[in-house]
């Protein structure tokens, strides 16, 4: 990637975020402190969910979500096929099984009807990934009548029917990774509206200073991430205007060259942690867009049915095929989205892209 590439994402870091790390740092009190316990304060406030419990990253949080809910091997956890294989993982993890589900067309969040059919009796959980910023279609899936995770690694700020997301699970997770929608470099956290299961992954979390032996772990957030995430999150509201500003833009300009855009249905917020769009040649977009200096990527690398060797899901295969993420992040420029659009007017000029 050349200086002049402009990337698929970054971090939006400023003065403000940076000496409130300084201040840390000069405090000389850098592990799990104060300023974890502040900004678990400040979360749960933002969401409207209960307690919070920081960790170390949303792999973190995922994995003792399971073990507070008693999920282990011989039961089975739903999520959809269409996700970062971090979910894969944390099953793994507690040694449970994964059920994969088909996805959506248009919104690419798990399909609750798909999810049905995959219910048996040792069903204990699904995960719902809230994908690139759009809310699932909770309602039907809390309807299922089966723990629902939230996993909220996309999509802080969005609401589904007036609710933040996050605030409707049995319990919701979060990532603060460097390009999610507030950083932290590393970091994740849990939220729950049962305190026995905060307090269970507060336990779980640190392993020093216990009366018993109980397997735990070396989870904690460090009071220097905690303080860079309350920088971040009190500009949240202000990140979430910036990208709907850049996604209005490209609403208005992408359609003309025969890109399908995202989908934004009724009664659901988008925070458009990414902009995701449809077309056919996808390799070769993104390797034209490369040569015009602009990053493009693969929204999930790799959908977790191929990992896992499995047959069907032709949703998340017709997506995976199709699938381009272009940049959308608050840092980026008026400047930097003229090129965008002019890199894709240019890719698709000529070409047999279509939708």
């Amino acid at each position: 990637m050349s200086e002049a590439m402009i990337p698929h994402s970054r971090p939006t870091i400023d003065t403000e975020d940076i000496k409130a790390v300084a201040r840390i740092l000069e405090s000389g009190r850098l592990v799990q402190g104060e300023q974890v316990h502040a900004f678990e304060e400040e979360m749960s406030a933002c969401i409207g969910a209960g307690d919070a419990a920081a960790v170390s990253s949303g792999t973190a949080a995922l994995h003792l979500v399971l073990v507070s809910l008693g999920i282990d091997e011989g039961d089975e956890v739903i999520i959809p096929g269409y996700v970062c294989v971090a979910l894969l993982h944390a099953i793994h993890h507690v040694r449970a099984t994964p059920v994969i589900a088909d996805i959506e067309e248009d919104t690419f969040n798990i399909s609750p009807r798909d999810a049905r059919k995959r219910l048996t009796k040792r069903t204990k959980a699904i995960i719902v990934p809230h994908m690139f910023g759009l809310p699932a279609e909770l309602s039907e899936i809390i309807s299922l009548g089966v723990p629902v995770i939230e996993d909220c690694a996309q999509s802080i700020g969005s609401r589904y029917q007036g609710a933040c997301a996050g605030a409707m699970g049995a319990l919701s997770v979060f990532s603060f990774y460097a390009t999610k929608m507030i950083a932290t470099g590393e970091g994740g956290m849990v939220l729950s509206g049962r305190p026995d299961l905060i307090e269970k992954i507060r336990d779980l979390r640190d392993y020093d200073e216990k009366k018993d032996d109980r397997v735990r772990y070396n989870y904690k957030m460090t009071d220097l991430q905690a303080a860079l995430g309350r920088s971040q999150l009190g500009k949240l509201q202000r990140f979430i205007q910036r990208r709907r500003e850049i996604a209005g833009q490209y609403d208005r300009c992408l359609p003309d060259v025969g890109i399908q855009i995202p989908v934004k249905p009724p009664g659901r917020d988008h925070v458009n942690y990414r902009y995701v769009i449809l077309l056919d040649h996808s390799d070769d977009f993104m390797a034209r867009m490369r040569t015009v200096g602009v990053d493009c990527r693969r929204p999930v690398f790799k959908p977790l049915h191929e990992y896992l060797g499995l047959p069907g899901y032709a949703v998340t295969s017709r997506i995976q095929e199709r699938a381009v993420s272009i940049p959308i992040y608050p840092s980026l420029t008026d400047q930097d989205m003229r090129s965008i659009i002019d890199g894709i007017r240019a890719s698709c000029a000529g070409s047999s892209t279509s939708v």
